[in-house]
């Protein structure tokens, strides 16, 4: 079987998409599939003899470590690889070319579902293009031959939006990776945080992962728990000035992969992600198997997560008290806490990325039945 790939991007752990595509990519090739891939961005340790077309591209206005593909010569890439299967991973221009060819060849096409782009827009007082933007991604999705969507939630909501075909393909995680073993009281020394209970946020400094709720929930425990929680803000983006000066005893350590993230998701001890326009929240899964339990919105694919594992608690999407509240319950409990992480552990190892990407195997498969 030849799969046709596109994706926005294929820069090694840049974040929860390019970690699925990834770890998408790395069982299609083990399953023997013919792969070729066309992106705007990849690492430059992507070999593993794959064939990658690198497209021309700009910098997203809004947010320039993001990158928009231009779809030069698309259809003549297409046509020498002649694939069975075209999948889509972003509904950009690109995206639009490589459905319009499946259209027009009658090849299956297949899009999968991982940003919530319309969500971004009132973050940058772009609001008034929700109903436009939803408008075109109700019309791409639904001249696929199927959606993949990450959790049952967003599947639903796909689902009121229009879209018909949807399905679920979730996410996993490599517990290799991601685990208690990876705790250093090194490293937590080096935080200052001896004694204390470590509250982590992991993930991009940008208004859309409603970051203000963070920094409201740290000045109300700043308040309340003076000197007993520390609050350690890993990641990047162009919110971090303003988190550093409104967040002053917090840890910032920067944009982090490999070992060094996992010893700082393993030596914490709580996970705060109050994002709202998570469609999945890989972050949450990796914390969790790590042994955090978890504090998440109510809005968003994070939810199922915790309310499937049982190891943490859900809080009203943008309520600082709320979430507070939720995170001052396992943070006020030692044993609850203690019971929440082993709950997360065993949660974790049930998601290997192996049986995950079966359902994406099985929907290529389904075309040819």
């Amino acid at each position: 079987m030849k799969v046709a790939l596109y994706t926005g991007t294929f820069l090694k752990d840049q974040d929860g998409v390019a970690r699925s595509i990834s770890e998408l990519v790395r069982s299609l090739l083990e399953h023997g599939i013919d792969l070729k891939i066309w992106t705007p961005a990849l690492s430059g340790d992507h070999d593993r003899g794959l064939s990658i077309r690198k497209l021309p591209s700009v910098p997203l206005p809004l947010y320039r470590d993001y990158r928009i593909s231009l779809p030069f010569k698309v259809r003549k890439d297409l046509d020498d690889f002649r694939p069975d299967i075209v999948h889509m991973t972003t509904p950009d221009l690109t995206g639009y070319r490589f459905l319009r060819y499946s259209m027009k060849r009658k090849v299956p096409s297949v899009s999968s579902y991982h940003t919530d782009f319309p969500g971004y827009l009132k973050y940058y007082h772009l609001g008034y293009l929700n109903g436009p933007a939803w408008k075109y991604l109700v019309w791409f999705y639904n001249k696929c031959g199927i959606t993949l969507c990450p959790t049952r939630t967003i599947r639903d909501e796909l689902r009121m939006k229009g879209i018909s075909k949807v399905g679920v393909w979730s996410r996993g995680i490599r517990i290799d990776h991601f685990n208690p073993k990876n705790r250093s009281e090194e490293l937590r020394r080096s935080w200052e945080a001896e004694g204390t209970i470590v509250v982590l946020y992991t993930g991009r400094f940008v208004l859309y992962k409603d970051i203000d709720v963070v920094v409201g929930v740290y000045e109300r425990m700043k308040r309340t728990h003076a000197g007993k929680v520390k609050f350690v803000m890993c990641g990047d983006g162009p919110r971090r000035n303003y988190l550093e000066n409104r967040m002053p005893d917090a840890v910032f350590p920067g944009y982090l992969t490999g070992k060094p993230l996992q010893e700082v998701y393993a030596s914490s001890d709580v996970f705060l992600f109050p994002s709202t326009t998570e469609t999945f929240g890989n972050v949450v899964l990796e914390a969790m198997a790590s042994g955090l339990p978890a504090v998440v919105s109510d809005v968003g694919g994070c939810k199922e997560i915790v309310r499937e594992s049982g190891a943490g608690a859900v809080a009203k999407a943008r309520d600082v008290e709320d979430t507070f509240e939720k995170l001052k319950g396992i943070v006020d409990e030692r044993e609850k806490l203690e019971q929440l992480g082993a709950r997360a552990v065993e949660y974790g190892k049930n998601r290997s990325w192996e049986k995950v990407n079966e359902r994406v195997i099985q929907t290529y498969e389904s075309f040819f039945v």
